[in-house]
């Protein structure tokens, strides 16, 4: 196993500027100078992670860091700053800074040392050490040290190792524990600590737990689920505990264990700022009868509809788009086999597919068959393939319920919305209907499992009784009272999408192409892509409506990546050699409509890549309307060109908005460039 840092990953005593950006920017070209990582991509990650929420803790420490396949090998590397850096901490700015930059698919032990360091930066007497440290060799041997040395288990408390049981336990010493200890209520708590990436604040958090619940006297044992792994608490352990801290950011794993528990939910980090607050109100929480406790749902892992503070509009947004995340596999494979079924057996195989597939095999070709199929063979297989992505896609509206109403409540919401998705199709609600059937089902379903039942009911209530009556609601509802407006609501925007001509689709490829580049795979691209996936299995010969959006939304989803990758030939100066590199996938990644691909140049850079990007988008999603192009294909790219109409006209639009959103990114940093020498000049004079 190399170093994980070295003296050429150390800087000592540095400006290195006044924002975390700056910083971050400098460590990760320290990382990308060793050939451990390419420097945008991480520092991309690494700032993005950062926004979500900052890295900085108490004592004058930060520690941004990633989890990105833009490092291809751990490491470590620091700052000690002569001007310290505010990194979100409580107690002031930064001045001690360590990247942590480990693969996305790094092994075990170098994400058990990486959190070893992470521990390690809580105690006081190894951070004195780093302060005084006169060279970056010494800084390496410090480190070094924190990283082989097993660490000290205090008497009355221990933290786990990321690979050892995962439970953070701070018992007080008898001898130690107050005479009124018994007096004082509940004093036992568990607690579960996890962040996105599971490197750095899941343990200090849990350690901050640990040592803040010895000096109050309290037994806190902390489980650590990581990416290192974790052990879960024992049963019994859980089983005695008074109530349950959650500092995480992401679901817990398995929480039903923790049913009946009372409960405190706040974000990772304010372990480690606020460690005794939250078991102050931990406490409080076992004393109180009305106090929230962790509801059992039979489902080996935790939504976030319990997440604290959660308002209305997010929770929506939340089961919104992980409804629509789950139901883009049915119809991305479904799409492509349909238009492969055209390939190979032509646009009309739509006619002869049912019969083909029931009455032929392989050893008993079709007779019958379109005048476009390739002969009697690929008319079979046209079939088959046809056939198959019509059934995927008929799960499209199924699926969406089904996962928005399990974003809402866990796993009873399933089968209720599955149920109700089934039957919005059934009444011809289409995608609206399963919206609305989703939420019912979910809303259903979560209410129901808010409500108390006797212990003898309780094992039956997420298997059997709440997809019962959620499903009768829900599915009742749409037959009786919303299935017919919704399909009639369904009927006249299909009706609306197929007489749409001239101004009006080049007003709505323009919309959605600002959409698709607005935030380049975030939830504003999500919801015009969904919008035009969803819309496909309303396509027909006779409503090419939904075809032409896919078209437009997909050629627009392409031209941020490939307006980077032409903005690097253009102004090659104005760009770094990490970015020359990402400009080089950066044509591919467009041509396979990922737009994605221009990510690390709108981090670097968003109030100049972004609105170039949007501006290049709105108007290839014009052009694409404007020329009819259509696509049977919701991803893809130019490698799906069997599955369009016009599609030498759809290139041609998205070659023109690719040159605007080129062109514009240069001359925006064109000028940006030329204010920044006319201002050095000026200091230079006034020097």
């Amino acid at each position: 196993m190399s170093q994980m840092i070295t003296p050429d990953l150390v800087v000592l005593d540095a400006d290195l500027g006044s924002t975390p950006a700056d910083v971050i920017r400098t460590l990760s070209g320290k990382v990308a100078a060793l050939g451990r990582a390419e420097a945008e991509g991480l520092f991309a990650s690494a700032l993005a992670r950062e926004e979500k929420t900052p890295t900085g803790i108490p004592g004058g420490i930060a520690i941004p860091h990633a989890k990105t396949d833009a490092v291809t090998e751990p490491a470590l590397a620091m700052a000690r700053l002569g001007n310290p850096v505010p990194f979100g901490a409580k107690d002031g700015p930064a001045d001690l800074i360590f990247l942590i930059a480990a693969p996305a698919g790094a092994d075990q032990e170098h994400l058990k040392l990486l959190s070893k360091l992470a521990r390690s930066l809580i105690k006081k007497d190894f951070t004195a050490a780093l302060r005084a440290a006169a060279s970056p060799e010494e800084i390496v041997a410090l480190v070094e040290g924190a990283l082989t040395d097993a660490p000290k288990a205090a008497p009355a408390a221990s933290t786990a190792d990321a690979g050892a049981p995962a439970a953070a336990s701070a018992a007080p010493a008898a001898a130690a524990a107050p005479s009124s200890a018994a007096a004082q209520g509940p004093r036992r708590i568990v607690a579960v600590t996890a962040c996105p990436t599971g490197i750095a604040h899941t343990y200090m958090s849990a350690d901050s737990l640990a040592a803040a619940g010895k000096e109050m006297g309290v037994d806190v044992q902390v489980e650590t689920q990581g990416s290192a792994g974790a052990t879960p608490l024992p049963a019994d352990v859980i089983a005695n505990a008074d109530a349950v801290i959650f500092a995480v950011d992401v679901d817990v794993r398995d929480k039903d264990r923790f049913a009946g528990l009372p409960y405190i939910q706040s974000p990772v980090k304010r372990g480690i700022d606020e460690p005794k607050e939250m078991i102050e109100e931990a406490l409080a929480a076992a004393k109180d009868p009305n106090a929230r406790r962790v509801r059992a749902t039979g489902s080996s892992s935790s939504s976030d509809a319990d997440t604290a503070g959660e308002s209305v509009g997010a929770k929506l947004k939340r089961a919104l788009l992980t409804g629509v995340s789950y139901m883009i596999p049915f119809v991305a494979g479904g799409g492509l086999l349909i238009a492969l079924g055209f390939l190979l057996g032509g646009f009309d195989i739509t006619k002869f597919a049912d019969t083909i597939v029931v009455k032929n095999n392989l050893f008993s070709l079709p007779t019958e068959f379109g005048d476009h199929a390739l002969g009697p063979l690929g008319a079979y297989l046209g079939a088959v393939l046809f056939k198959i992505g019509a059934l995927s896609m008929s799960f499209l509206v199924p699926a969406l319920a089904g996962y928005i109403a399990y974003a809402l409540a866990d796993r009873p919401g399933i089968a209720p919305g599955f149920v109700v998705g089934a039957v919005a199709g059934f009444m011809g609600a289409g995608f609206l209907g399963g919206i609305v059937g989703g939420l019912l089902a979910g809303y259903t379903a979560s209410w129901l499992g808010q409500r108390p039942a006797p212990r003898w009911l309780r094992g039956l209530m997420p298997v059997v009784i709440i997809p019962l009556v959620a499903s009768i609601v829900a599915s009742g509802l749409m037959f009786v009272v919303l299935g017919g407006p919704i399909a009639w609501l369904t009927t006249a925007l299909n009706n609306w999408l197929t007489g749409m001509s001239g101004a009006a689709a080049i007003v709505l490829g323009i919309v959605l192409g600002l959409m698709m580049c607005f935030d380049l795979g975030g939830p504003v691209n999500k919801v015009a892509y969904s919008f035009a996936a969803a819309g496909l299995s309303a396509g027909t010969a006779d409503n090419h409506g939904p075809y032409l959006i896919m078209a437009a939304v997909m050629g627009a989803g392409m031209v941020p990546p490939l307006g980077m990758a032409l903005a690097t030939v253009l102004r090659p100066k104005l760009f770094t050699a990490a970015e020359h590199e990402n400009g080089k996938a950066a044509w591919l990644l467009g041509a396979s409509f990922i737009s994605e691909g221009a990510i690390p140049f709108a981090a670097a850079d968003p109030l100049r890549v972004i609105p170039a990007s949007m501006l290049g988008g709105a108007v290839t999603g014009a052009l694409s309307m404007a020329f009819a192009a259509g696509s049977r294909a919701p991803h893809g790219g130019v490698f799906v060109f069997f599955a369009f109409d016009n599609f030498l006209l759809w290139i041609l639009s998205i070659a023109v908005g690719a040159v605007i959103t080129g062109f514009t990114v240069v001359g925006l940093k064109g000028a940006a460039a030329r204010k920044a020498e006319a201002r050095q000049a000026q200091e230079a004079v006034a020097v």
